[in-house]
């Protein structure tokens, strides 16, 4: 199976509802790492890193709306090579 680093910008109402907590847990669940974080502009910042067909549910989750209490409008991805590898998906801030 195919290593993979997905870098996305989720946009819509997704600060101050739990995202990046529901965010950590879903990609826990799938054995991704990367991060969540919030960026200026009101999105979250996510890179997801793993299995690719793991990472790629990561990404449909978070087109599907991510957790209940967020409006996700759009959802922005593309294949990322990180500058390091992680070893766990947590939140930064």
């Amino acid at each position: 199976m195919a290593h993979v680093c997905t870098i996305a910008w989720v946009h819509g109402m997704v600060q101050g509802v739990g995202f990046r907590y529901s965010t950590q847990h879903e990609a826990q669940k799938l054995g991704v790492t990367g991060y969540a974080r919030n960026l200026d502009d009101g999105s979250v910042e996510v890179v997801a890193c793993g299995d690719e067909h793991a990472v790629n549910q990561l990404i449909a989750w978070l087109k599907a709306g991510g957790p209940r209490s967020a409006r996700v409008e759009r959802v922005l991805a593309e294949p990322h090579q990180p500058g390091r590898e992680w070893t766990n998906f947590s939140i930064r801030y």
